[in-house]
């Protein structure tokens, strides 16, 4: 009775948690470490166990965890520095600089099988910057995005011999979207890939104009305006190889998200000299890709742990264009937008390692490094998720025989491209501190 009344909570609270997550992302669109564990060792996670965030890493490694139940409650805070500017402009700073992530997980396990639920933040983009900027175009409003994609997860892990383990789950993934962006008319009207009725009409009356803008945001802290939500899942097998080595492998299905749609008049197109209409906002096939990842961890002695992972994210699959398609709500018709991404395959190495001081301290620290998916050309102030290296470091603490703490922290220094496809050649910086903490309950 005591599991299934802690499973009911751990559901519960996991409802909850739904509309909460929000991730702003390093690799790529996606967070470089899950959990504190391998967050502290540069986000390595394939072939060791790492506590119910195996749910996001490899769920085969939650057959190396201890019998019994374990609750995971952790709470992330991402803070990025990002800085856009033109020469004979003021330097555009977004002020969006510290987002909170709640996460947690729960797991049983016995000799043989191991299953739970869990709710994390998977990734997503996010910027904020001043009417006053000169990225809001003289439009008088400011120009922000946030993304947020995330997942409820139902992972089960078997024990097929002594040697090997596999593990699948099943992931419930929604994504939410706000964005406020400014654009001069002929920007816009390159954007434009068709449309009908008035509403399209209109738009190509405003290639001329200073400005225009594409709106669609809420006040809401939890949850965007346009939202899609779908099924996916992972597989996912670790091999012992002898007495102090184990091999790991996973493979992340691509999300299947419905398209992301606000209310029928949630979003709107505005421009100079009073134009304005309501309308509804599809942001269509954007997903999250497929990845793969191989891993190993080599206990080099009785204290110290080495792992390192390889990870391969297709991203030129997902994120050929970033297309949308706004049907008006009172002027009638429809009108096509795309954006070239043109992101490239992205490859990330994560190495690190974990020191156990002693029976109740451990420390680790780690590197990520990833290739920047995103050409110079198309990159946009409003999604730059352009950041390489990360140097990471963190701790664990046991307070007693069922509760410990995790810690890590994560920096990516200063990364900056200039995209020369415009008029005048445009500069992003983008650095990010991000911090993880979780409280562990064994039973």
């Amino acid at each position: 009775m005591k599991t299934t009344h802690t499973l009911r909570a751990t559901v519960a609270a996991s409802a909850l948690l739904l509309a909460s997550l929000s991730a702003h992302a390093t690799n790529g669109m996606l967070m470089e470490g899950y959990g504190p564990q391998s967050l502290a060792m540069g986000g390595a996670a394939t072939a060791f166990d790492n506590g119910t965030a195996a749910m996001m890493n490899n769920p085969a490694t939650l057959q190396l965890g201890a019998n019994g139940s374990r609750l995971d409650v952790a709470l992330g805070v991402l803070g990025p520095n990002v800085k856009s500017s033109m020469t004979g402009m003021p330097t555009a700073s977004s002020s969006g600089t510290s987002y909170v992530m709640p996460a947690m997980g729960w797991v049983r396990k016995d000799d043989r099988m191991t299953w739970g639920v869990g709710v994390f933040g998977q990734g997503g983009m996010g910027t904020e910057y001043g009417a006053d900027t000169f990225l809001a175009m003289q439009s008088g409003k400011d120009v922000r995005s946030e993304l947020a994609v995330g997942r409820v997860i139902f992972p089960v892990a078997l024990k097929v011999n002594e040697q090997l383990n596999i593990g699948a789950s099943l992931d419930y993934s929604w994504a939410s979207l706000d964005m406020k962006m400014a654009a001069s008319g002929a920007q816009l009207g390159g954007m434009v890939t068709g449309g009908s009725g008035n509403i399209a009409a209109a738009a190509a009356g405003l290639a001329a104009a200073p400005w225009a803008r594409i709106d669609f945001s809420n006040s809401n802290k939890f949850t965007g305006a346009a939202k899609g939500s779908g099924w996916t899942g992972k597989l996912g097998l670790v091999f012992q190889a002898n007495k102090d080595l184990s091999l790991g492998l996973s493979h992340h299905l691509k999300t299947n998200l419905s398209d992301m749609t606000t209310t029928a008049a949630g979003a709107s197109m505005s421009g100079p000299g009073g134009f304005a209409d309501a309308g509804k906002i599809s942001v269509i096939n954007f997903q999250m890709p497929a990845s793969t990842t191989v891993g190993l961890a080599w206990q080099a002695s009785p204290k110290l742990l080495v792992a390192a992972d390889v990870k391969r994210l297709g991203w030129s699959s997902v994120m050929k264009g970033f297309s949308m398609r706004y049907d008006s709500a009172t002027m009638g018709g429809n009108v096509n937008f795309t954006m070239p991404q043109n992101w490239k395959d992205q490859t990330v190495v994560a190495l690190g390692g974990a020191y156990q001081l002693d029976d109740v301290w451990t420390l680790r620290a780690g590197y990520n490094h990833a290739s920047n998916p995103i050409p110079d050309g198309t990159v946009n102030p409003l999604f730059p998720a352009i950041v390489k290296n990360h140097y990471t470091a963190g701790f664990g603490y046991k307070l007693s025989k069922s509760v410990s703490v995790d810690a890590a922290m994560s920096h990516a220094p200063t990364v900056t491209v200039v995209n020369t496809s415009g008029q005048m050649p445009l500069t992003i910086s983008h650095s990010q501190t991000n911090y993880q903490m979780l409280l562990s309950y064994r039973y």
